[in-house]
């Protein structure tokens, strides 16, 4: 089929087809960049943690007036936590991956080091966790006993000068920190905060930290400091049987309570509640993006739709001349199809502009990655389909006029 009669055609309906053109190029620029923001985010959803997410439990306490002797307390409360049928491992962390506050500090190789070589989250826990969170280690070793300290104790430290120490790191700092080594590479180096120099001891798989507002997602480092209820640290407690995980979480809390029925629960919830609290927002976003685009796609099929219906009536006569001069169905279908499809193709080249200039906006804005150029062939397609879809109808109703009645409308 010639081109040339389709295009003299729409040159006659500048106004319709530009309209159409405008309505597809919207689309175009919204959809990409919809499907790209909805692709982070279900990527977001299904990161890995490191963690026995399943298995864990978390509980929270709060002291009522100045707790005296929290350090002896909090070790009377894991000794009661571990004696609870079905726990496998306590701990006191001060944070979990998937939570909304984060501790974190900077590492360098050196101690003068102007711009720190990464960010890190800063994992503070007691002796046992690397069975309690299930990690991962991939070289060196868990730390000794000897290599505990007591946060009370480092609090009362006026001066940081002398101050060493081990730390356990990811994978994923290990090679940010040791680029031109692997993860047995770190072991055994020396790395800095601030003036203090750190030794790492060990490398685990992935533990990702709490939140994603300071850098890497698996950039994590872990602390051997106790830390007790009263000055930041909570329980994180292991069962064996993730069904088992309401009935151990009520054990827990009432063993505490027999402690010291002074304290406050503050907070007590299987881990699972708390990745899922915190991607609750991801979720809603989804949600409205696929309405918003679904939506958006509706509105420009039904454009299409009433625009070439309305161009099947004001044509009857054309179509008829056409049909009496020998034009098939297929080649009246055919030409309203191709019709489709060129308005659709300059709407879709005009989009794939207005997406990248989205794009810039959103990554100037919200600080969101580039616009992966795979999403613009996708757009595309969606596009051209639905606007094949959208002219089907009235195209097939244009073939069906019969060269006779289409005479009479003359």
């Amino acid at each position: 089929m010639e081109i040339r009669p389709i295009l003299s055609s729409l040159r006659r309906h500048r106004t319709a087809a530009a309209l159409i053109v405008l309505e597809i190029a919207l689309s175009c620029a919204i959809i990409c960049n919809a499907l790209f923001l909805v692709s982070q985010r279900v990527e977001a959803l299904h990161r890995p943690s490191g963690i026995a997410e399943h298995e864990l439990l978390q509980i929270r306490l709060g002291g009522v007036g100045k707790q005296t002797d929290a350090d002896a307390r909090s070790r009377e409360d894991m000794a009661a936590l571990r004696a609870i049928p079905g726990v496998t491992g306590v701990s006191i962390v001060n944070q979990v991956p998937f939570q909304r506050g984060s501790w974190n500090t900077a590492l360098a190789n050196t101690p003068d080091q102007e711009v720190p070589t990464l960010n890190a989250a800063q994992y503070m826990v007691t002796p046992g966790l690397m069975k309690t969170f299930g990690l991962k280690l991939v070289a060196g070793r868990d730390f000794n006993a000897d290599e505990y300290k007591d946060s009370s104790v480092l609090e009362q430290a006026t001066d940081t000068n002398g101050m060493t120490g081990s730390i356990i790191v990811t994978e994923s700092a290990a090679k940010k920190l040791f680029p031109d080594g692997g993860a047995k590479a770190a072991v055994g180096k020396t790395v800095y905060m601030a003036n203090i120099p750190l030794t790492i001891v060990g490398v685990v798989e992935r533990l990702t930290r709490p939140n994603d507002g300071n850098g890497e997602w698996d950039a994590s480092m872990v602390f051997p400091i106790r830390l007790n209820y009263d000055n930041g640290g909570f329980y994180v407690i292991r069962v064996n049987d993730p069904g088992q995980r309401v009935e151990v979480l009520k054990n827990a809390v009432a063993a505490l309570d027999r402690i010291d029925p002074n304290r406050l629960v503050m907070d007590q919830q299987p881990y699972d509640d708390i990745r899922r609290d915190y991607f609750a927002s991801d979720r809603d976003m989804i949600g409205l993006l696929i309405a918003v685009s679904a939506l958006l796609l509706a509105v420009t099929a039904l454009g299409i739709v009433g625009l070439a219906s309305f161009w099947v009536q004001q044509r009857t006569k054309q179509i008829g001349i056409r049909r009496a001069l020998g034009a098939t169905r297929g080649q009246i279908l055919h030409y309203f199809q191709t019709e489709n499809f060129l308005l659709a193709t300059l709407g879709i080249v005009i989009g794939m502009v207005l997406a990248f200039g989205i794009n810039q906006w959103l990554m100037a804005s919200y600080e969101l990655p580039r616009l992966p150029w795979y999403y613009l062939p996708l757009g595309a397609a969606a596009l051209w389909l639905l606007g094949q879809l959208s002219v089907l109808g009235p195209a097939l109703r244009a073939a069906a006029v019969p060269p006779a009645v289409a005479t009479r409308t003359a």
